[in-house]
């Protein structure tokens, strides 16, 4: 008997093994160029029943349709709604940065029904008498990461623990202040003439499966099907709904406000600005899947590594196309071309191989070709620069050496094409 139970116990034991062993080989990514497999684009000038688009109002008509799509089947259909926004605090400090800046921060509270959450949006502008404009972003630790200002307040959601932040049992403290300064450069994008404004993602939608019963989610009740929005969704809305505040605000240039994010969100900031055309740049730092790359490169992050991730951030549709990426009925060059004639900048990192660096750069070239219909240059190579070689048009594209992160060398590309467009 003692031996039929140890028998068992090794059966069960290999069993795991021998999975885990196929679930581990299952996601090896392909960082092999020559294993790419052969993929053609879906034309972008094209309407869906094959007729071309010739006109800016040709691909109007085009755009929503396309930008249904991408809803439905990946980013998910967000419900009609009429939810309330109110500004319940602002506390401001005219002497932040040592004098530099006035510092805001605004509590704005979403409602819905008898629901609501509460958005803690942190904004840095230089101390002028003119509106000025403005970098809108999320940060993923909370806005006093982002300084060690002490007077910035703490975020009592769910924050992603972090050893190296000092973050455990996902509760933020004042352990991580300052932790994260270094991507928000704060002194010299004021002095460059611009404001900053960020709030954390988790006030918008905490990122963890809980079956979407909270955060934003949670204003809707719990009715979903397969093509109801996952979180990238929901933080391209709490985008939108910041910038419904800066419309108003007498500091700001609303019409002057540059939409962006790193990674996970930089996907939200990408369809914010393909949602929202009140954002008049879109900037994506090393979006990757998801975000700006091609999905049918299948290079590093794939749909079916994505999905199996991170099940709650798309629309339950966007899994038919595991491994299964020629199926895609789009690809994310048309996100990229859902933005124009706006500026958009693409960036990338030649140790991110995750987030697939040429793909990037392939949806960019690709998509000009739709800037190119409105007149405009788009991306003005077809050939990968070189490392810290910026190529910047109505489509602006960098990338340099380091790992998946944003730096100041990202920042001074990003200032330099606000400086082209906005000034």
């Amino acid at each position: 008997m003692v031996f039929m139970k140890i028998i068992i116990v090794l059966f069960f034991m290999a069993a795991f093994f021998f999975h885990q062993i196929a679930y581990a080989q299952e996601f090896v990514p392909n960082y092999n160029e020559t294993l790419v497999p052969e993929y053609n684009l879906p034309k972008l000038l094209q309407f869906s029943n094959g007729e071309p688009i010739l006109s800016i109002d040709d691909w109007n008509k085009h755009r929503s349709a396309l930008k249904l799509n991408f809803a439905q089947q990946m980013y998910g259909v967000v419900p009609k709604h009429s939810i309330e926004m109110q500004v319940i605090e602002i506390v401001e400090h005219q002497n932040a940065l040592n004098g530099l800046a006035l510092q805001k921060q605004i509590c704005l509270q979403l409602k819905q029904n008898d629901h609501s959450i509460m958005l803690n949006v942190l904004m840095l502008l230089p101390k002028t008498n003119k509106k000025v404009p403005v970098f809108l972003g999320y940060n993923f630790y909370g806005n006093h990461t982002t300084s060690n200002d002490s007077s910035i307040f703490i975020t009592n959601n769910w924050v992603m623990n972090n050893p190296d932040l000092g973050i455990n049992s996902n509760k933020a403290g004042s352990v991580s202040r300052g932790k994260l300064a270094y991507r928000w450069p704060f002194d010299e994008v004021i002095q460059r003439g611009y404001g900053m404004v960020t709030l954390y993602y988790g006030d918008v939608d905490p990122d963890f499966d809980d079956g979407f019963k909270n955060g934003i989610h949670a204003l809707f009740g719990n009715e979903r099907d397969s093509a109801s929005w996952g979180s990238i969704a929901a933080w391209a809305m709490g985008l939108s709904a910041v910038m419904d505040y800066l419309a108003d605000d007498a500091n700001v240039d609303a019409n002057k406000v540059a939409v962006f994010g790193h990674s996970r969100l930089g996907k939200a900031a990408l369809w914010a600005g393909a949602l929202d055309q009140r954002f008049a740049m879109v900037i994506s730092n090393s979006s990757g899947c998801g975000g700006a790359a091609i999905s049918r490169r299948q290079y590093g992050e794939t749909l079916a590594r994505i999905n199996t991730r991170f099940p709650h951030w798309f629309a339950s549709n966007f899994k038919k196309y595991n491994n299964n990426e020629n199926a895609l009925p789009f690809d994310q060059h048309q996100l990229l071309a859902l933005i124009a004639p706006r500026p958009l900048y693409v960036a990338s990192a030649v140790d991110d191989r995750w987030a697939d660096p040429k793909g990037e750069f392939l949806s960019a070239v690709a998509a000009s070709e739709v800037y190119r219909l409105h007149g405009l240059n788009g991306l003005p190579v077809n050939e990968m620069p070189k490392v810290h070689c910026p190529s910047m048009g109505a489509i602006a594209y960098h990338i340099r050496e380091g790992k998946h992160d944003i730096l100041w060398y990202d920042w001074q590309q990003y200032l330099n094409f606000a400086d082209m467009h906005f000034r």
